[in-house]
């Protein structure tokens, strides 16, 4: 199937894409356009019925770890840095 890109395509690509593209920047942008869907009209002839849909190339695995509730008391380690500590609670300067 021959692709052929109108000027009318590439000037409302340049549009859509915020460009000023000058006369022979639009005869290259139509030639890349087309051979990209020369390209694409060629996978389209593969057989794919075999083939099972994938959202990656890779395989996904969650990396993260499971969460845990704790209930441990940090207050001793926290307490160290903090410049003033009071009923287990770090004291700030009041903002507003």
């Amino acid at each position: 199937m021959a692709n052929i890109i109108s000027d009318e395509t590439i000037e409302y690509v340049g549009i859509l894409a915020k460009l000023e593209l000058s006369e022979e920047e639009k005869e290259q942008a139509k030639k890349d356009m087309g051979s990209m869907l020369n390209y694409i009209d060629k996978l389209n002839e593969l057989d794919t019925s075999g083939v099972e849909p994938m959202s990656h190339v890779f395989p996904v695995h969650n990396v993260f770890r499971e969460d845990e509730v704790t209930n441990e008391d940090f207050s001793p380690e926290l307490s160290v840095n903090a410049p003033e500590w009071k009923d287990n609670a770090l004291m700030v300067p009041k903002t507003v």
